[in-house]
């Protein structure tokens, strides 16, 4: 089971990657990153992401069907606290922003002890693949081994 340096190459080995990141969106801090950075600042570009994926994980209009905090069996959870329980699935799979260039693709990381990361791939939008690039980010997600 790959750990986040050999799950960061692997991402960059998919056509068009331009850089990866795995982000705790709680701290904004980025725990590992390869190949260029959006703006050219890693802590910058994972501080700026991390912001964006908590208000999507904290989202309750974003989750899936009966599990956010509008009228659901999960109840709301404090400004404070991470929405994500531990072992619980974020509500969000994962987002992805496009630019004129590049698609910013954001994959939520399920953990069993806090579930508040990301991994972070830029890819080219030109020479990449999206379809090809969110089955692999999830495949990696699933196996990442974090510890």
């Amino acid at each position: 089971m790959p750990g986040i340096d050999e799950s960061l190459l692997e991402a960059m080995r998919l056509p068009g990657a331009r850089g990866a990141s795995l982000v705790d969106w709680i701290s904004g801090l980025a725990l590992g990153a390869v190949g260029e950075a959006p703006g050219g600042d890693w802590e910058a570009t994972a501080a700026e992401t991390a912001e964006l994926a908590r208000h999507v994980a904290e989202s309750g209009s974003l989750a899936a069907a009966g599990a956010g905090p509008a009228g659901s069996a999960r109840p709301a959870v404090p400004a404070a606290a991470p929405a994500v329980a531990p072992e619980e699935e974020p509500p969000v799979e994962d987002m992805i922003a496009t630019t004129a260039d590049a698609y910013h693709l954001i994959r939520f990381v399920s953990t069993p002890f806090d579930s508040t990361v990301f991994l972070h791939l830029w890819l080219d939008r030109n020479d990449g693949n999206l379809a090809l690039a969110r089955i692999r980010l999830s495949e990696m997600a699933d196996r990442l081994v974090l510890g």
